[in-house]
């Protein structure tokens, strides 16, 4: 039997971090050369995961493995991509067997220690010098999953101890908190003299950006400490094997994802509410399009440009262009042109994991996908969207997908959760 292995990616409005998902799917497709592999995308980039299936299904491939190309297991791995999965296979008459995410693993964390340790080399450092002078604060991507999230404190905690800093603290790029700007201005309260800060990212894009940039902004605040800026994980060979573990999981029958812990299964404090939440995915209208290639405001890399439009030129006008039916799915929902907010959109699935994310889905101003909330603008058109985008100019041609996604329950926590801008 043709053997055939999926690799599915978030996706990303950065042609940079599209591009290394791309070269990392070309390094397992040669570590593996007795398969035949191929990828596809979540949203904001091309090719869609469907067209990965559709080529491998055109091979002749009937029965399918698919692993997720995230760091951990929140909404993209536990709900979208396996909706995504199920829907193709149902209507197309092929198995396929998905696996479960890269997650915490000795081959993650020693690539993870291999970054760290190059940016102390380029510092001065050597190996077997103490590092007790040194703190690390390691940045996750952050997710309205707290599974997700407390397994970025893991991986922090692993790497402290591993290397022995002489302190560690963990931070998010986004959804909840502390985010990068707060965990390191308390870092910075510490006493420690350098603070190496590292993306737990897979690629680059606007997030990892952004987190050196807002490192940049507390090391302005406090030039007596040395902020290093260690590099995300990249195609890492190591990597790649975890890859390959994770696909010899499904076959040996050991693909055990982390279930314990769900709040889609159990009742995680704080969370109790999501229990037996439906399997569904939200980006079919996001599918392949919004990417900076397909922008006029940006070049190969993201910039959020599309997000600080005047006043006057509405949003959902703005995004049009990322063919996003209009909708800023950047959800970063700032809305600036000026119409009531009082939705309450809560989550914030983990949205990259590792990728750029930058789909957010915040909690902030929390607005829940099944929930009707009006939009007036000040030229008189209303904008109502009840997860289907119901768009104003006096018409609405909403369609509603039924997404019933619950609030991140901490949306006004003082230290986010937010994007970082």
């Amino acid at each position: 039997m043709m053997k055939a292995l999926m690799l599915c990616g978030h996706g990303s409005r950065d042609q940079g971090a599209v591009r290394e998902f791309a070269g990392l799917a070309e390094k397992l497709k040669a570590r593996l050369p007795d398969w035949h592999t191929d990828y596809g995308y979540l949203e904001f980039a091309k090719p869609i995961i469907r067209d990965g299936l559709d080529r491998l299904r055109g091979e002749g491939a009937g029965e399918i493995l698919a692993l997720p190309g995230m760091l951990f297991a929140a909404g993209h791995a536990k709900n979208d991509i396996p909706s995504v999965l199920n829907t193709y296979a149902a209507e197309n008459g092929v198995t396929i067997h998905y696996g479960r995410e890269l997650g915490i693993d000795l081959k993650m964390l020693r690539a993870a220690g291999a970054r760290i340790k190059e940016c102390l080399v380029a510092d001065g450092w050597q190996e077997g010098e103490p590092l007790h002078d040194t703190m690390l604060v390691v940045v996750g991507r952050g997710a309205s999953d707290p599974d997700a999230n407390s397994n970025v404190s893991k991986v922090m905690r692993m790497l402290w101890e591993g290397l022995g800093f002489g302190w560690g603290e963990t931070c998010y790029s986004g959804v909840t908190f502390p985010l990068v700007g707060p965990g390191l201005s308390h870092a910075a309260r510490l006493g420690y003299k350098r603070i190496v800060v590292f993306p737990y990212f897979l690629f680059t894009g606007i997030l990892v950006r952004r987190i050196y940039d807002q490192t940049d902004a507390v090391a302005a605040d406090h030039p007596d400490i040395k902020f290093l800026k260690a590099s995300y994980l990249g195609a890492h060979d190591l990597v790649v094997e975890t890859f390959v573990d994770r696909l010899h999981e499904i076959l040996e029958g050991t693909n055990n994802m982390n279930c314990q812990l769900c709040k889609y299964r159990e009742q995680v404090l704080g969370f109790e509410a999501e229990v037996g939440l439906a399997q569904e995915s939200h980006h079919h209208h996001v599918e392949g399009i919004g990417s900076s290639a397909d922008c006029s405001l940006c070049d190969t890399a993201c910039t959020g440009a599309c997000r600080a439009q005047p006043a006057a030129a509405p949003r959902h006008a703005a995004h049009a262009q990322h063919g996003e039916h209009g909708h800023d799915h950047d959800h970063d929902h700032a809305h600036s042109h000026g119409h009531d907010d009082a939705h309450g959109h809560g989550q914030g699935h983990d949205h990259g994991q590792g990728q750029d994310g930058d789909h957010h889905h915040h909690a902030a101003d929390g607005h829940d996908h099944a929930h009707d909330h009006g939009h007036s603008h000040a030229d008189g058109h209303a904008h109502g969207h009840a997860h289907g985008h119901q768009h104003g100019q006096g018409h609405g041609h909403g369609h509603d997908h039924g997404h019933h996604h619950h609030p991140y329950p901490h949306a006004d926590h003082p230290l986010g959760p937010r994007s970082m801008r």
